[in-house]
């Protein structure tokens, strides 16, 4: 089959590989209709996450059509169009059983983390989606059938960024009235900007340096828009305009945010993990006793972390992966009912076989691309 494939930081191909088989009995083959890339797949590209070998299958939003089912799959039969979350949970450990599907204990052999579809050995050495076959573990517990009147595109972002930007606004504890800082204007981030009014903010401020993300923001979402370089103190300005700081802020970028020089030499030395300019903004930004929320990706330790910033100003942060399983179906219903529509930030459709150039748009923000969709 033809699939997306590690080579080397900034290297990816599309190549031949061997078609995925049935290797336990609840595992079943899904032939993937539609994929896409995550921002926290150019992680992988830029040599940020560790354990990744060459010629790795890599995504982890997928969806299609179950092509081959374990003989004790019960949920989905051969025929079913679903869509995967791309946390991988066995749904009977202890953190399957209270809810914290991307902690699962069962599911990566190969560390104390979750694990996730083409992320790495690290999170358990799953091949990913993008690609014309996927494998799908624990299919009694992942999967979820898709009603046939609603397109892919509608329901793609229910196996990643749709759970994920609800998670992150819900786990800040916006309510009617907040005001809300938004860090990045990626797709996450877009999405958590209409999570927020959602949940009754009262003020959101989204905030990048790309200016069509911005603009995007401004059109489709109605938020107020601070683009970072334009100041010299980003969070401060933030505090002054909101007369104290933001009751929330939500970090939607992660260790890829803008790096200083030293940032770029102790990454570059595996000494950190990539930038924290998103988390030193957010420190600022927030109000006293206020939450910092993070759903952007962090990898390893990081110096001259903000943490008295924090801690002396009572601000409480919440962060990790989300527990996808527990919001898809919600979420769904939302989409039946034409409460949520999250297709506006699609900006390209393309064919598999041009991954390579996909990924090309989508890392150096090329043809003003904020997500982009890929048919096997």
């Amino acid at each position: 089959m033809k699939a997306i494939t590690y080579q080397g930081i900034r290297d990816i191909q599309v190549d031949n590989v061997d078609d995925p088989k049935i290797e336990k009995n609840d595992d079943i083959i899904v032939k993937v209709t539609s994929t896409t890339i995550c921002g926290s797949d150019l992680h992988l590209i830029r040599g940020r996450i560790p354990k990744l070998p060459k010629g790795f299958v890599i995504g982890h939003e997928a969806m299609g059509i179950v092509e081959e089912v374990g003989k004790d799959v019960k949920k989905v039969k051969k025929g079913d169009r679903v869509i995967v979350p791309f946390p991988i949970a066995c749904g009977h450990c202890s953190y399957c059983n209270h809810g914290l599907w991307s902690q699962c204990d069962n599911s990566n052999e190969h560390g104390e983390v979750g694990a996730l579809f083409g992320y790495s050995d690290l999170m358990g050495g799953y091949d990913g989606g993008q690609a014309e076959y996927l494998r799908v573990p624990y299919a009694n517990v992942g999967p979820r059938v898709i009603p046939e009147e609603l397109t892919d595109e509608q329901v793609l972002f229910l196996t990643d960024i749709l759970p994920t930007s609800y998670w992150g606004v819900e786990n800040g504890g916006v309510k009617n009235g907040d005001t809300v800082v938004i860090l990045g204007c990626g797709p996450v981030g877009l999405l958590a900007q209409k999570w927020a009014a959602y949940m009754g903010a009262n003020r959101i401020i989204a905030v990048d340096n790309i200016g069509y993300r911005l603009a995007h923001a401004k059109k489709f979402n109605h938020v107020e828009t601070i683009n970072f370089n334009e100041y010299d103190n980003t969070g401060e300005t933030i505090k002054e305009i909101t007369h104290g700081g933001a009751d929330v802020v939500i970090d939607c970028v992660g260790m890829d945010g803008v790096m200083s020089k030293i940032e770029e030499i102790e990454t570059m030395l595996m000494l950190q993990g990539g930038s924290k300019s998103a988390l030193e903004i957010a420190s600022q930004a927030v109000r006293k006793c206020g939450t910092v929320s993070v759903v952007g990706v962090y990898g390893m330790r990081y110096n001259n972390f903000p943490f008295g910033d924090f801690f002396s100003r009572n601000i409480t942060l919440k962060m990790g992966q989300c527990p996808a399983h527990a919001y898809v179906d919600p979420i769904l219903k939302l989409i039946k009912e034409e409460k949520f529509d999250a297709t506006d930030i699609i900006t390209h459709r393309m064919p598999l076989t041009d991954g390579k150039k996909a990924y090309d748009l989508f890392d150096n923000r090329l043809d003003n691309c904020i997500k982009v969709i890929l048919k096997p």
